[in-house]
């Protein structure tokens, strides 16, 4: 079983998609984490394209997340590694990569996958998708590290780019966050996940 959770900066779908995991008995895949670890190891290595870094690069999530063997849990959520993250999100090279990638590990087992393109691109046959969405305050207000300005840009590159722009499946539920805690998050998608298997 798959449940693809997208949506945009701020819309809540790391806490609601690893809160449902938990309560399914699912493993959680953050496929924003790999982008970030792309940004953060093209930072830190501006010698090679972050196309060729993302093919070479061993990425391990869970917990903590991984690359090639050193946590950067924290490093990887730097203001200046998300802002790199989207840049190299829109290079067709990296996604084609990290798509294989995350194609590779939702192919057995329960997953809920969270993403920007989970839904159209990379498991457009799951079980569940939902998207999530919030007001453009509620995202800034939950994304304190960045200004509403920068989601607004950061929004336009996601949904501008030419490969896996960001926009919700056709058949995806969407849910709007704003007013809702997490708790009502999970559960309006955990009474979904029933009938979609």
């Amino acid at each position: 079983m798959i449940v693809a959770i997208d949506g945009p900066a701020g819309a809540g779908k790391s806490s609601v998609a690893r809160g449902l995991a938990a309560r399914l008995g699912a493993r959680y895949l953050d496929s924003g984490a790999m982008y970030r670890c792309v940004a953060l190891a093209s930072i830190e290595d501006s010698t090679r394209a972050p196309a060729e870094l993302a093919g070479a690069l061993r990425i391990e999530l869970g917990e903590r997340v991984r690359l090639d063997g050193r946590d950067v849990t924290d490093a990887i959520r730097r203001p200046e590694v998300s802002a790199r993250a989207s840049v190299v999100a829109a290079d067709p090279d990296v996604r084609r990569a990290l798509v294989a990638q995350q194609r590779e590990l939702l192919a057995s087992g329960d997953w809920v996958a969270e993403g920007r393109d989970i839904g159209t691109v990379v498991a457009p046959d799951a079980d569940l998708k939902i998207f999530l969405t919030a007001s453009p305050q509620a995202r800034a207000r939950r994304r304190a590290e960045e200004p509403s300005a920068a989601i607004g840009e950061r929004d336009a590159r996601d949904a501008g780019r030419a490969a896996s722009p960001l926009k919700a499946a056709d058949d995806a539920r969407v849910i709007d966050t704003t007013e809702l805690s997490l708790e009502q998050v999970i559960e309006q998608i955990a009474v979904l996940v029933p009938s979609a298997h």
